[in-house]
């Protein structure tokens, strides 16, 4: 089991906390919501819980909770410029469906 991390997401989470000055990586998981059930939440943390599963990449922490492991096992957390867009892609093996407005997905 598996959530991973590429060298521009770890860049650019890295810049970011050492802006914000504290944290130390970031939390995905996946929340009920949409046309097609599912879609990621990502946010910056400043301390790991107890339940929280732990995967490192390039000095940054992608911290999972449990339930929803599951659901993203195998995830790839990228970060992509496309023309004036910038922001994370999530490459998730798991994924069977994902709506028309990209805002959620099924598994």
């Amino acid at each position: 089991m598996a959530v991973t991390m590429t060298e521009a997401a770890a860049r650019h989470v890295a810049r970011y906390l050492t802006k914000r000055g504290k944290g130390v990586g970031v939390r995905l998981g996946v929340k009920t919501t949409g046309c097609s059930g599912l879609a990621y939440k990502l946010e910056y943390v400043d301390q790991v819980e107890p339940e929280d599963i732990v995967f490192e990449e390039g000095g940054i922490k992608v911290l999972v909770d449990p339930k929803s492991l599951a659901y993203i096992d195998g995830t790839e957390l990228d970060y992509v410029r496309e023309g004036l867009n910038e922001g994370f892609k999530f490459h998730n093996p798991n994924e069977r469906d994902r709506c028309g407005c990209g805002e959620s997905f099924r598994v």
